[in-house]
């Protein structure tokens, strides 16, 4: 739906009608119609934007890699603006809300941390020696019931944490290879981007289960991320080094 040249590097949903794109090759944030995928705003950035999250219903934050920063955004309407600027810990890769707070991933110690919208840290995760629980801790989603949830590409594992950044379970399964884009429709229903197998899994923590929901004969091709819209049950993908989003729906 969505035909602007660029590199799809995230996404999320505004509302039934519109989606932020992080525009990773030209370096902007896209506010997106999701029916007619026309771009109604957009706003140049400092640096590559990696990972976006919403927070709230009129703001959004978006990580900024090598500036080690998270650009917050208003958003009024169809119309972006900048708003203030965080300065965080490290070159930082994804990012989500937890409750009034932002968590962000790093490549490297802090894995991850607890943030405020003002940027003060409140809670640091690490992890060291062979038992090292992250490799590359890349996206990052928030449950209905405030769970974490992070995909790391490197050790094919989804990470559950609660808001304290504990961790509460690990999961891996063969289908699972190159986890990317995470997002989570229900606290039971966990859908993965598998890169490498092409597919969109399904995670059910209550069962300790993952079922490959959509693969390549469904149109999937190296996704790398995606996000769900609520009212619409619709899924949004976007694959790796791709200009295009492809939509489906969630039965």
């Amino acid at each position: 739906m969505y035909t602007e040249e660029c590199e799809i590097f995230d996404l999320a949903v505004v509302s039934q009608d519109s989606l932020l794109v992080c525009n990773g090759s030209e370096y902007k944030v896209e506010l997106v119609s999701s029916q007619t995928g026309k771009v109604l705003s957009q706003l140049d950035l400092a640096d590559r934007p990696w990972r976006v999250s919403l927070v709230g219903r009129d703001r959004a934050a978006v990580t900024l890699g090598w500036a080690q920063e998270v650009q917050l955004i208003k958003i009024k309407g169809n119309t972006l603006a900048k708003d203030k600027v965080l300065k965080v810990s490290d070159y930082v890769w994804g990012i989500t809300t937890s409750g009034d707070n932002l968590v962000v991933t790093y490549n490297k110690q802090p894995w991850l941390e607890v943030i405020t919208t003002d940027g003060k840290v409140l809670q640091q995760f690490h992890s060291t020696g062979k038992t090292q629980h992250f490799k590359s801790p890349d996206f990052i989603t928030t449950s209905p019931d405030g769970t974490l949830w992070v995909s790391d590409c490197n050790n094919n594992t989804i990470t559950k944490m609660d808001a304290s950044l504990n961790i509460l379970q690990t999961f891996t399964s063969p289908l699972l290879e190159g986890p990317r884009g995470i997002t989570a429709v229900t606290e039971d229903e966990i859908l993965v981007c598998s890169s490498s197998n092409e597919s969109l899994v399904l995670l059910q923590p209550s069962t300790n289960t993952m079922s490959t929901l959509l693969g390549k004969d469904d149109g999937i091709e190296e996704p790398y991320c995606l996000t769900y819209c609520q009212q619409e049950r619709k899924i949004f993908v976007a694959s790796d080094y791709t200009d295009s989003i492809k939509v489906f729906q969630f039965t």
